[in-house]
């Protein structure tokens, strides 16, 4: 793409699809099968805070052949794999114009289905070049997907760059727009719910989260791949705990069909198996949830923290994790609610065993009078 110095805008769309494939990618071995260099142990961090922001098991990156759709678009692409199993696709598109093309933009390719398919298409692809390095491959493959705006350059009439009070002043309405991915302008209310998730480091940084897709600008550095980096991270995350909303509710359900059977005593003798799969099954979740959890620290960089907490709300990291949580208790009640029906299954049999040994030992007695 050809630069034009006369653009009031500049910059990139991100769009990411993450996709879980498996328990966990063994990047040791990952990284000496595709040859890749050992990753630093954090992103590239400017701010004056120090750089105490760090990925406890960094991601490795790959390039990957540009994607071209039959439309004549053309995708510079990149994987990341992090160790929790989830990889992520980059593709890239470059753009140039006013707001009422980034809008029009915006629209068209924030969730765009030939895109989702072209990521999917790459993600089986990747995930069997792999395999040897994935320990307990996903039956399925849960995706998520997300999109970056980030503005490289955005010019007032001027002609100077202009500052992130000034974008939210006068173009609050476009930036809204082009979050939400609508052609047609918001309400007042819902432009404002839209701007409340904003954040800035200095006047000429801008950070605007929503659930779908985020602007990032900063006139300064051009770089904001600390702030992809977070974004990204959170949309791992927010795959994680969606996949562990589903495997949980699969094996609830199937402990709420086991409890409304009927089966006397058998089935309490039966619920010992299902108490320890349920409590094994609990604890695997909390250690993997653990993981990704804490598969990156803030040490003492508050601006990071809060950009990730904001992020990760909006785009529903915490919902899901709550889900998770609530579940979890709910599995642990039921696992001490099988081993108490199991307990007093044992004790009766145990009881009755007593009863039929003392009314064999009393026929014997009266047998033995007469």
């Amino acid at each position: 793409m050809a630069r034009d110095a006369t653009a009031p805008l500049e910059g990139v769309f991100r769009l990411q699809f993450s996709f879980d494939i498996g328990e966990e990618i063994v990047l040791d071995e990952l990284r000496e099968l595709l040859k890749l260099e050992k990753p630093g142990r954090e992103p590239a961090f400017r701010r004056l805070a120090p750089d105490y922001m760090r990925f406890e098991r960094p991601p490795l990156e790959e390039r990957l052949p540009a994607v071209k759709l039959a439309t004549g678009e053309h995708f510079p692409a990149r994987i990341r794999y992090f160790h929790y199993g989830v990889i992520s696709i980059e593709l890239e598109l470059p753009f140039q114009g006013d707001w009422q093309g980034l809008i029009q933009l915006a629209a068209k390719w924030i969730d765009e289905p030939t895109l989702e398919s072209v990521a999917e298409e790459t993600a089986r692809r990747q995930t069997a070049r792999i395999a040897k390095t994935v320990r307990r491959p996903a039956e399925q493959l849960l995706s998520e997907d997300y999109t970056i705006i980030e503005l490289r350059r955005a010019l007032g009439p001027d002609g100077r760059p202009v500052t992130s009070s000034e974008l939210l002043t006068h173009h609050g309405s476009a930036i809204a727009q082009i979050v939400r991915g609508e052609l047609n302008p918001l309400s007042d209310s819902e432009e404002n719910e839209v701007l409340r998730s904003s954040i800035s480091y200095s006047p000429t940084d801008l950070l605007v989260v929503g659930w779908s897709a985020a602007l990032v600008y900063d006139a300064q550095s051009g770089d904001p791949e600390p702030v992809v980096a977070l974004l990204e991270y959170a949309n791992t995350q927010l795959l994680e705990f969606r996949y562990y909303d589903q495997v949980l509710s699969s094996v609830l359900e199937k402990i709420y069909n086991l409890l409304r059977r009927r089966g006397g005593i058998l089935r309490r003798w039966r619920m010992a198996g299902e108490a320890e799969r349920l409590n094994a099954m609990v604890v695997e979740i909390r250690e993997l949830t653990e993981r990704a959890d804490h598969a990156i620290k803030f040490l003492s960089d508050v601006y990071y923290a809060r950009m990730y907490k904001l992020a990760a709300a909006r785009i529903g990291v915490v919902d899901y994790r709550q889900l998770v949580d609530d579940k979890l208790r709910t599995a642990s009640d039921l696992y001490r609610f099988l081993m108490d029906e199991t307990h007093q299954g044992r004790a009766f049999i145990l009881e009755l065993m007593v009863v039929i040994i003392l009314i064999i030992d009393l026929i014997y007695i009266f047998r033995g009078k007469g």
